[in-house]
């Protein structure tokens, strides 16, 4: 008996000691990537794998992910469909429908991408939620998200992200930290810059995996047109992703560019996106702010 305890004493410091390892390593490489940005330059891909790694476990922890298997399968297949033609750096993607009917969509480093079954609500064709997930993996591709999680740990001296890696240091709510990451309050809001440049990665990802691009501009429009409708109701998304008449002209004008036989052969809709959409909709109602 007084053996076993010895074990199970021994057992414990060591998952102890094994776990306090860990929280310093993510700490270090928290540290080291805020430094990375303060120096101007950017982590390698293996810190923001390790970084994005860290942040999604938290978010799939707090946020109300679909797990639905016809669900998360139909979103996976059509987002590595377009990950697979864009990433030259070998991620290992992950794409997450978020049960919350709040319209939004964002992207952690390192390949996590995550869009609100309330945006998935409004698309009416595959090629409209094909274009928000190729928009988003721009954003990894282009290092933007990772630019802005770089921006933000400077700004707030490193406190989220320690918060997130190290949660025993904070005396505030871990679960808030999360939620916030998704509702865009860790990452500042990108650049009319880089939503341009994600826009135009977007529309030759989307080409080359054999989608009709003009499901961008189209979904554009839909936004536009319920914020004139409904004045900050998708205020979440805006936040984050700036959207004027403006990108919708320009996202337009390079599809004008393409071959007009090449945009005849591309895929608008499918059967599977029209039955992952009804498959989604018989799901219980997403939960409300209270239920959360």
């Amino acid at each position: 008996m007084r053996e076993n305890q010895v074990r199970h004493n021994r057992q414990r410091d060591t998952s102890s000691g094994g776990l306090r390892r860990t929280r310093a390593l993510s700490l270090g490489l928290a540290v080291s990537i805020v430094a990375a940005g303060a120096a101007g330059c950017m982590a390698s891909t293996q810190e923001e794998v390790a970084m994005g790694s860290q942040y999604a476990a938290e978010i799939n922890r707090q946020l109300p992910i679909v797990t639905d298997p016809q669900v998360a399968s139909y979103i996976t297949v059509l987002g590595d469909s377009i990950a697979r033609v864009a990433d030259q750096r070998n991620l290992d993607w992950h794409f997450y429908v978020v049960d919350q009917a709040e319209v939004n969509a964002f992207a952690v480093p390192g390949g996590y991408i995550y869009i609100n079954r309330g945006l998935i609500e409004r698309s009416e064709t595959m090629s409209e939620l094909a274009g928000v997930l190729g928009h988003e993996i721009g954003h990894v591709t282009e290092r933007h998200s990772m630019e802005q999680m770089a921006k933000s740990q400077q700004a707030n001296l490193g406190l989220g992200i320690t918060c997130i890696l190290a949660p025993q240091i904070c005396n505030s709510g871990l679960g808030s930290t999360a939620i916030q990451l998704g509702a865009g309050g860790v990452f500042a809001k990108f650049s009319r810059d880089d939503e341009r440049e994600a826009d135009r990665v977007a529309i030759n990802f989307m080409v080359r995996a054999g989608i009709d691009p003009r499901g961008i501009p189209a979904m554009f429009r839909t936004l536009l047109a319920e914020r004139q409708n409904k004045p900050g109701a998708l205020d979440g998304m805006f936040s984050t992703h700036p959207l004027a008449e403006d990108r919708v002209a320009d996202s337009e004008a390079l599809i004008a560019q393409i071959d007009p036989v090449i945009l005849k052969s591309l895929t608008t809709d499918t059967r599977a996106f029209q039955q992952f959409k009804a498959r989604l909709k018989s799901l219980p109602p997403s939960p409300t702010p209270a239920q959360r």
